[in-house]
């Protein structure tokens, strides 16, 4: 590679990078958001507060495919400056929905800011993994994973330490208020706790968009990224006739609401554990933390010493492993097999991507925005477990939602990802 292009490739690279830093730090806000809008707008049960993820995610199911459309229309660097300033938008409604306390309103600005990210993701996860050599996608997902996590291990501790701030102890003043009147002005008052940090983040969506809009991002042509895919994807009119595709996007699906369980739900399982909110609303970081090892682990392992598909099936077995243990165990122990979760689900996007779209073709962009819808799995699967809890206890909910998860990804692992592979 010549120095030219070596530096163009980093620079592709660096840019990407900065997008899924603002990927997992807008994402793994919903950990600290759950708990807190749980408290503030008053919901009854676990379940009403997983609507945060709901519509945080369900955006990524309706807006996949549309964003893709869009993408053709304004090319990748407009497009993306489009998504930021859609996130923004997004981030701005939260200042009316903490003024009323509307939880439905919060819900709102999360599926804009969902609506935002899908169209970034629908660029930037093909983008990443076509601009060099598909054997090493997996590495380069990684690199930017490891973007996504860092910020993800921050945002809950910057978020958390604002909007949670003495959570447990405002939790017993709500409860032992002397009137309506004084129960509804504590909680007005912590609902506002969000304007400003929100506010904040509109301001720098909106920054970053001028910035990547003004940038010398170059686009890449996907329909004709290589000259084998178009071999395979001559003879076919349909994604529908590449069993693969749709294979992974259900892998997809499954992996995002694992991770989404061990990310965002490790609070609440905590809570049901006996721990306060002060101590729960850190376990989300614990989490992140274990999956950025992961994906240092990747980018050293794959392809050098194990491929892709290799490690997607090793990472769904320990998934199994650790989602058993957490059910035996009690405490710290079953909060720490959660957290682990992240360890092994850190491997899975890297390689289901790839994998998903690998020999597309002139299909790879609707191909790609396919697997982006299955992001909706982070809005279906942690319902699913807010309503098994209730029946069956937290605990052995956590394990019947999990297992079946690993269960298909090891699945795809193994060989769905070469059904109608030619």
């Amino acid at each position: 590679m010549s120095n030219n292009k070596s530096s163009q490739y980093w620079y592709q690279i660096g840019i990407i990078g900065l997008l899924f830093f603002i990927f997992g730090f807008v994402t793994w806000l919903n950990g600290t958001l759950i708990p807190f809008l749980k408290l503030a707008c008053q919901l009854e049960t676990d379940t009403q507060a997983f609507f945060v993820t709901t519509a945080f995610y369900m955006a990524y199911f309706f807006l996949a495919i549309p964003s893709s459309r869009i993408l053709e229309r304004t090319g990748f660097k407009d497009g993306m400056g489009l998504g930021l300033l859609v996130m923004a938008i997004g981030s701005l409604i939260f200042i009316p929905a903490a003024n009323e306390r509307s939880f439905g309103l919060f819900l709102t600005g999360l599926f804009v800011q969902g609506a935002g990210l899908s169209l970034l993701q629908t660029a930037s996860n093909p983008y990443i993994s076509i601009i060099g050599p598909m054997e090493s996608a997996a590495q380069r997902i990684s690199i930017m994973g490891i973007c996504n996590k860092i910020a993800g291990a921050l945002s809950p501790l910057i978020l958390s330490s604002i909007v949670l701030k003495n959570a447990s102890k405002l939790e017993t003043q709500i409860a032992e208020a002397a009137s309506e009147i004084q129960r509804a002005e504590l909680l007005d008052a912590l609902a506002q706790r969000v304007i400003m940090p929100y506010t904040v983040m509109a301001i720098v969506l909106a920054i970053l968009a001028f910035m990547i809009r003004k940038s010398s991002l170059p686009d890449v042509q996907m329909e004709h990224e290589l000259e084998g895919d178009e071999k395979v994807a001559t003879d076919r009119t349909s994604i529908l006739q590449f069993p693969y595709l749709l294979l992974g996007a259900s892998c997809i699906f499954v992996y995002v609401g694992a991770e989404v369980m061990a990310g965002d739900v490790i609070g609440t399982y905590g809570k049901n554990l006996g721990f306060s909110l002060d101590k729960a609303k850190y376990f989300t970081t614990f989490t992140l933390i274990s999956m950025l090892l992961g994906y240092v682990i990747a980018i050293l392992a794959i392809p050098k010493y194990i491929t892709q598909e290799a490690s997607l099936k090793y990472a769904a077995l320990l998934g199994m492993v650790f989602t058993v243990l957490a059910f035996l165990t009690e405490g710290t122990t079953s909060v720490t097999f959660i957290a682990l979760l992240g360890l092994a689900n850190a491997p899975m996007w890297p390689a289901i991507f790839p994998l998903g779209i690998n020999k597309l073709g002139k299909f790879t962009k609707i191909g790609s925005a396919l697997l982006i819808m299955g992001i909706a799995g982070g809005a279906i699967i942690p319902l699913l477990y807010g309503q098994l809890s209730q029946q069956i206890g937290f605990q052995a909910a956590f394990m019947a939602v999990m297992l079946p998860c690993y269960a298909f990804i090891l699945y795809f692992a193994m060989s769905g990802h070469k059904v109608g592979l030619r």
